[in-house]
């Protein structure tokens, strides 16, 4: 009898856990029914290898080539001419300016293949382009006329443009946006000769195989940071892409290895704090193989600027290695600080600026000045070392002062590119360039702005970052005011006298100045995906059957959500008050996970403060929130909590 009762407790356990079973399996079935598995939205490098297909010469002469304007839908005054010959042949390129000094003109290697790349045309215009080369002693020549669109609506152009073209090259000046604008390159006359359509931003250097690293246009997190680099050609094909778990922001440096020391953040660091991160990126792999966490290295709450705040306490705004020294060099923008500290140590070496308000023990890192005219540098960008081993950067000249009593105005300051020589055994220093202090108000930017050593006693000073509201100067960037009219002025300087200036209506990054035939050769075949975005922190992991949830109504549609999938994340965007609740749910076989998305402008940086306007207050702010396909595999079902309520989106995500 009790073996029996044995066998019937045990069948009735086993019909137990198949109608829990079958249950499970039919609350999966119809969850899963009639769901839309959000469509794929193709990266850039995908996306070129489709455009891959039609660069071909198999077929083609000089006399009929394939002509393609813009290859890679990206880059709209480039073009490629293809075609093939019998012989070996240099062809020679040659696009046709407004002027002489204008024309850009190259030779090719010698081939039978021939995918000869042209660049510099103008917009909205029946350019000229002529190949020859010599075949056993004929002179073969073909001219091409090749029609561009006209620019977008939106691009800028310059409102004024001075040249000593007679001290001047053909070689064009590459500027980034800082907020509206493209990335985007002007010759000597101001007319625009090349640009992306992709939203690039930040450092635009070329790298030593030619190429231009470039951001990525997508954010990794508010309002600025990029998911990483992209190593580009001047068609816009993407021959690397380099992805960072902190992203990208500002600048990057190439060092004798190849290795990129990149401007990064570390958003997972217990302080909640940004801008104080630098990584070095193995190229090959896209690894990261060493840190700098500048909160290991100075005080937080030293040196203060009037744009200090407790998340950005630094704003590390450029990166540059010295090999003579095996050092680093880096400006952070909050303290009002040039710092140097050792690649192998990552100790601090010295410091550049007024040492007022900083701790005691600090006190000896800091330099005296010598005789001679000398002033501080404050809130500046673009420190670098010169071949002579001095530190050259653009002083902003925010305040000119630490003590709050002492501040002159913005319609009073001036910036200026500045050059400092430094004695670091006795920790002297010296004032041996400055350019802008004459231009006064007229040239002074409270953010952003750039300098560049060309060649000895030739530099480019470029005030970035002019803001005027109601006719009068303003220390705030681009964006804190309505109406603010912006200016960005370039000037070439050569032995003290400008011989070039470039001025537009608009804020801009930095400027390179690069002659774009010098640039890579071209070269078919996939991109390399490097590095990772990491893991996205799950905020709450949970086991059920199913999910409670509710239809989407008038209350969800209200907040304008939308969810996309990119090849290696899952993007949400909706419209919250500050203090909604809102959680995004991904559910997978009885297995629940949330992500908190924080209804906040942070994180904190000089270009975005949080505080709500009052239309975001009224009506919300807009939201971007990424969760990353690693660690994910499968297929997910959508929900969305808001302040407690689970919606189904009857959507599905594949990774």
């Amino acid at each position: 009898g009790e073996n029996k009762m044995k066998k019937r407790i045990l069948v009735f356990i086993l019909f137990l856990i198949v109608i829990v079973f079958l249950g499970g399996v039919i609350i999966k079935n119809n969850i899963e029914n009639n769901r839309e598995i959000l469509e794929e939205k193709e990266s850039m490098v995908t996306l070129q290898k489709e455009y891959e297909k039609e660069i071909v010469t198999d077929g083609y002469t000089i006399d009929k080539a394939n002509v393609i304007l813009d290859p890679y839908h990206n880059s709209p005054l480039t073009a490629l001419i293809l075609f093939e010959t019998e012989n070996e042949v240099k062809p020679l390129v040659t696009v046709q300016g407004r002027d002489d000094k204008v024309t850009l003109t190259h030779e090719f290697n010698q081939g039978t293949k021939h995918y000869l790349t042209v660049y510099g045309l103008y917009p909205d215009y029946e350019n000229k382009v002529t190949v020859s080369y010599d075949d056993n002693g004929k002179n073969v020549s073909k001219e091409y006329t090749i029609k561009t669109d006209k620019l977008p609506d939106d691009f800028i152009l310059p409102t004024k443009v001075e040249a000593d073209k007679d001290k001047l090259s053909n070689d064009l000046y590459f500027y980034t946006p800082s907020s509206k604008g493209y990335t985007c390159a002007y010759d000597i006359n101001g007319d625009v000769r090349w640009y992306l359509t992709s939203n690039a931003v930040w450092d635009n250097k070329l790298l030593k195989n030619g190429r231009m690293l470039i951001s990525t246009e997508r954010l990794i997190n508010t309002p600025y940071y990029m998911t990483g680099l992209y190593e580009i050609d001047m068609l816009g094909k993407i021959y690397r892409e380099y992805s960072l778990k902190g992203g990208y922001h500002h600048d990057y440096f190439e060092m004798p290895n190849g290795n990129l020391l990149v401007a990064s953040d570390d958003f997972n660091n217990p302080s909640g704090t940004v801008e104080d991160y630098i990584v070095e990126v193995d190229r090959e792999t896209g690894d990261i193989v060493k840190t700098f966490d500048l909160k290991d290295i100075l005080k937080m709450e030293d040196g203060k600027s009037e744009n200090w705040i407790e998340y950005d306490w630094f704003h590390n705004n450029s990166v540059w290695y010295d090999e003579k020294t095996n050092s680093i060099v880096l400006s952070g923008r909050h303290q009002d600080a040039v710092i140097n500290i050792s690649y192998e140590t990552g100790k601090l070496n010295w410091i550049i600026g007024d040492s007022t308000n900083w701790s005691s023990e600090y006190q000896k890192y800091f330099f005296k000045p010598t005789s001679g005219e000398f002033e501080w540098q404050w809130s500046q960008h673009a420190a670098m070392v010169t071949p002579e081993g001095y530190i050259f950067l653009f002083d902003n000249g925010n305040n000119k002062s630490k003590d709050k009593s002492k501040y002159v105005s913005a319609s009073n300051s001036y910036s200026s590119g500045v050059m400092y020589k430094i004695n670091t055994d006795e920790m002297t220093i010296e004032q041996v360039f400055e350019y802008g202090k004459k231009r006064g108000s007229s040239f002074y930017s409270p953010y952003i702005s750039d300098v560049d050593y060309l060649a000895k006693d030739n530099y480019i000073i470029h005030s970035g970052g002019i803001v005027y509201v109601d006719g009068e100067n303003s220390n705030q960037p681009a964006g804190f005011s309505k109406n603010a009219k912006l200016v960005s002025d370039t000037v070439e300087l050569l032995n003290n006298k400008v011989i070039f200036e470039l001025v537009l209506p608009t804020n801009n990054y930095r400027v390179e100045k690069i002659n774009i035939y010098d640039t890579a050769t071209f070269s078919l075949g996939d991109a390399k995906r490097l590095g990772s975005l990491g893991t996205t922190a799950i905020t709450t992991k949970k086991k059920v059957l199913t999910l409670n949830s509710k239809k989407i109504d008038e209350e969800y549609k209200k907040h304008k959500i939308e969810f996309v999938k990119e090849e290696d994340r899952l993007v949400f965007q909706g419209k919250f008050k500050k203090e909604t609740k809102v959680n995004v749910i991904l559910y997978k076989d009885f297995n629940v996970n949330y992500y908190n998305i924080a209804i906040s402008k942070h994180p904190y940086t000089a270009l975005c403060v949080d505080i709500f306007n009052s239309d975001e207050e009224k009506n919300g702010l807009t939201i971007n929130s990424y969760i990353n396909k690693d660690g994910l595999n499968g297929k997910y079902l959508i929900y969305l909590e808001i302040d407690g309520v689970v919606y189904d989106t009857e959507q599905s995500v594949l990774f």
